[in-house]
Order: structure tokens, then C-alpha cells, then sequence
């Protein structure tokens, strides 16, 4: 499934290697240290009416409990995936893993705010180190059919986080009641990070510090091999500038300028990467990656999978709950069976996407805007009488089904080519664009549901955002089907 014969030598790392024994205990760390931390997202989204009458938070503080995360997760994402490829994949990830549940531990115990907030700063900061880690040493221990495999089940992990997280936050805060029981869903992190730590510190190889390598463009050429502090700060502040107007819920003219600073410290990081590399270090990404175009329009095509995509269950949430008064368990009961079909969709494709390639994830795709269509479907025929809400649990399960088709594959795709040594950049990359694009989707898609609702009912304002996120994945779905066209004419020019 090589795309073109640049994509041979970047990928020339992943030939002739013996397959490492333990790396299936390996993955199953990861895969811990995953479940831990998305569960720990999913969870807190069906606290935060406890959490604001436990400790009188208010919207604002709210609104950071969850923007504080996914800003600075999306911040520390590439620099600590170029960090494990450089110092030692396990060694960061243990630091993530630690740093998250001890933040875990902070959030629980938070006698205000304020604390919870800084706890909620700190558990972005532990998962973007340990994600790009899980990412990277999939790339690093795993090999051809074996490697869609582990992100297949990478996959189905994220199925059963997404399923269980709003369901167990939902039982604990029953549980515990309105008090405690929100301290109960970020202390719910405190054995599973052990664990993982545990595990993490019997099973993994000790990791090493390679201080020079030969880079994958230059063969033969010697480079220094550093952290590259001024672009990590670099894309840090761009990706804080872009990120920062679409999770501040009080936002003015001035804050939207920052957009356009962002992308113009995008451009000076292009320009000090490419000069850091004349002088003949190690840049923090590899710029010539970009010119491997199953990472690019793998990139692009998660990126716009994401900007739409994940706007369906804050849709669905809303709708449940402020639309037809249910309660928050009703509402994240109704994700479980499109949740774990994700989780089965993922294993099947990955253990198929290295036959059918790009085929799986167009596969995906299109069952998505299937769901989508058929949900718009359901939400007008309950509004008219003739179908019961239920109903739309079997659209969504099709939701769950271009899920696991979507993402896993396309990882596996879009990294196939890229060299061991920027695995965890590169993969960090991806993820960025995920981060970028959930944020800017919620916050447009979101705008344009309350902005239809002011003449309009919650299902015409709910039908009117599936519309728009429909029209996201059909981008999506161009830009695979260009992947593909690429895929076949560089098989031919062979």
C-alpha cells in the first residue's frame, strides 16, 4: 500500500526488523493509560452540574474546567511527542501517566475553583505527553498487518472509554450524590494510574537518549539532535493563539485577532524548522513529511473528521437533556450501543486496513453521513408525532460504526510512511489537527444550533447542526477519495 517512492526511503526505518517479544504487554500499558484518561474527559462532562452545586462554581468556571484541558493538552502535544522520540518514548510516558493522576488526585480533593481548574490545567498537560507516547511506540513496536492490529484495539479502547465514561460518571454521582460524587469521578483515576505506572515501569524497555541520528531526507549526513526549545515555543503560543477564542466562552473582537497571530507563528515555526535544519540540527518536526501525501491528506481527513464528527454527541447531549428533559444518564445511555460498536468496528478495520487500505476509511465515512441523514430523519418524525426519540439510537449506532472505521485505519495509513524517528511528532501532528478541529467545530456548529433555535424548535436546530457536520465529512470523504487516486496512480507509474 506505498504511496510513491519517496515514501520508501522515509519508511526504510520499518524494514528488517525483528518484531520485539514484548510488545504486546507493551500495548496493553497503553492502552491502560488511555482508557484512563478518556474515561476521565467523558466523565467529567456529565459532572459539571454537580461540581458547579458542590462548590458553587460558576459558568465560567465551568467553562474552564473543560477548556483548561483541551488548551493546554493541545499545546504540549507535538513537543512532547518529539521529546519520547528523542529521550525515550517510555520515560515520557510515565511522566504523563503520573502527572495525570496525581492531577486526578488534586482535582478529587479541590476545595474550590480555582484548585480545580489548575488540576484540570495539570491532567492536559499529563495526557498530551503520554498520547503522542501511545502513538509513537504502536509505530515503534509494531510492524505491516501487526501495526493495524494494536490500532485497532487502540481504537476499540477509545470505543469503551466513550461508552462507559458518561454511564459510570452518571452511576458515581448517583452514588456518591451531588457532594461527593463528582470527586469520585476524577479519584476513579487514582488505581487505573497506578496500575498503568506499575506496569509501565516492569514491561517497558529502558528507554535511551540518542543524542545524534541520520536524518531520513539527508542520508549520510550527521546532526545534532536536540529538544528545539525555540520551536516548541513557537507552535506552543500558535496553537494557544488559534485555540484560545473557540474555548473562552467570553470572547470580544480582540480575542478573535488572535486567530491571524496564530497563523502568522505558524509561519515564522515553518521558517525557524526549516533554518534550524540547515544549520544542521534535528528540527522538532520534519517538514519533509508534508510531501508524503498519505500524511497529508491522512492529516487533513482526520482534521476535518474531527471539526465535524465530535459535535454530534455534544448535539445529542443537548438535545436529550435541555431539548426533551431527560436526565444525564438517559443521555449518555443512548451512546452506549453506537460506542461499542465503534469498539468493534476498530478491531475488525485494523485488522483489515492493510488489505483494503483506503477503501475502510472511505467505507467509514460514508456510513457516517448515513447516520447523520437518517438521525435528521428520526429528530423531525419524533417533532411530528410518529416516531419515539429511541429510535435514534439506531442512526447513531451508524455514528459508532464510521468511528472505528475512520480513525484507527487512517492513523495506520497516514503514519505508514513516516520515519520511526519523528513517529511521535508526527503522530502528535495528527492529533493537533484533532484538537483544533473539535474546538472550532464545537464552537461554530454549537453557534449555528442556538442561532436556529431563536425562531426555531431543538429539532430543526438539531437537524440543521447534523446537516452542517454532514457537510464536513463530505469534504472528508473528497479528500480520502483524492488519497486514494494518489494511492493508484503511483502503484501504476512503478
Amino acid at each position: 500500500m506505498r504511496q510513491e517512492s519517496s515514501a520508501s526511503e522515509v519508511s526504510a526505518v520499518d524494514t528488517a526488523v525483528e518484531p520485539d517479544p514484548t510488545r504486546w504487554r507493551i500495548l496493553s500499558v497503553l492502552l491502560v493509560a488511555i482508557f484512563m484518561s478518556l474515561i476521565g474527559v467523558s466523565i467529567v462532562n456529565v459532572a459539571l452540574p454537580s461540581i458547579q452545586h458542590g462548590l458553587g462554581a460558576s459558568e465560567s468556571d465551568l467553562q474552564w474546567v473543560l477548556s483548561g484541558y483541551a488548551l493546554t493538552f493541545g499545546i504540549v502535544l507535538v513537543t512532547a511527542g518529539r521529546g519520547g522520540d528523542l529521550m525515550g518514548r517510555g520515560g515520557f510516558f510515565i511522566i504523563g501517566v503520573t502527572i495525570f493522576t496525581a492531577s486526578s488526585v488534586a482535582a478529587g480533593f479541590a476545595p474550590t475553583p480555582e484548585v480545580l481548574n489548575v488540576a484540570r490545567f495539570a491532567q492536559g498537560v499529563g495526557s498530551g505527553l503520554l498520547n503522542p507516547q501511545g502513538v509513537g511506540m504502536i509505530q515503534q513496536y509494531f510492524r505491516g498487518a501487526e501495526r493495524g492490529r494494536a490500532f485497532g484495539y487502540f481504537g476499540s479502547t477509545v470505543g469503551v472509554s466513550v461508552a462507559i465514561g458518561p454511564v459510570l460518571g452518571g452511576l458515581l454521582i448517583k452514588a456518591g450524590g451531588p457532594d461527593l460524587g463528582w470527586r469520585i469521578t476524577f479519584l476513579v483515576n487514582l488505581p487505573v494510574g497506578l496500575i498503568a505506572i506499575i506496569l509501565a515501569f516492569l514491561w517497558f524497555p529502558r528507554p535511551l537518549l540518542r543524542r545524534t541520528s541520520r536524518t531520513p531526507t539527508s542520508p549520510g549526513q550527521r546532526v545534532s539532535r536536540s529538544m528545539d526549545p525555540v520551536g516548541s515555543i513557537l507552535l506552543g503560543l500558535a496553537v494557544l493563539a488559534v485555540l484560545f477564542p473557540f474555548v473562552e466562552a467570553q470572547t470580544s473582537a480582540l480575542t478573535w485577532l488572535l486567530i491571524p497571530l496564530g497563523l502568522v507563528l505558524v509561519a515564522i515555526w515553518v521558517w525557524w524548522e526549516r533554518r534550524y535544519a540547515r544549520r544542521g540540527h534535528s528540527p522538532m518536526v520534519e517538514l519533509n513529511i508534508f510531501r508524503t501525501r498519505s500524511f497529508t491528506n491522512g492529516t487533513v481527513i482526520v482534521g476535518l473528521y474531527f471539526l465535524g464528527m465530535t459535535s454530534v454527541w455534544v448535539l445529542v447531549a443537548m438535545y436529550m437533556q435541555e431539548g426533551l428533559g431527560k436526565s444525564a444518564l438517559e443521555a449518555g445511555l443512548i451512546g452506549v450501543p453506537s460506542a461499542l460498536l465503534s469498539a468493534l468496528a476498530a478491531n475488525w478495520a485494523g485488522k483489515r486496513v492493510m488489505t483494503y487500505g483506503r477503501k475502510v476509511v472511505i467505507g467509514g465515512l460514508l456510513c457516517g453521513m448515513a447516520g447523520l441523514l437518517l438521525s435528521i430523519a428520526v429528530v423531525l418524525l419524533h417533532e411530528a408525532g410518529t416516531l419515539n426519540e429511541w429510535w435514534l439510537l439506531l442512526p447513531l449506532c451508524l455514528v459508532g460504526v464510521a468511528q472505528g472505521s475512520v480513525i484507527s485505519p487512517n492513523q495506520t495509513l497516514t503514519l505508514a510512511d513516516v520515519p520511526l524517528d519523528y513517529a511521535g511528532s508526527s503522530g502528535a501532528i495528527m492529533q493537533t489537527g484533532q484538537r483544533i478541529g473539535t474546538s472550532i467545530g464545537i464552537a461554530v456548529i454549537t453557534a449555528v444550533v442556538f442561532a436556529t433555535l431563536g425562531s426555531n424548535s431543538w429539532s430543526v436546530a438539531v437537524s440543521t447542526g447534523f446537516a452542517l457536520i454532514c457537510v464536513v465529512v463530505l469534504l472528508a470523504l473528497g479528500v480520502a477519495l483524492k488519497d486514494l487516486r494518489d494511492r493508484a496512480k503511483a502503484a501504476t507509474s512503478r
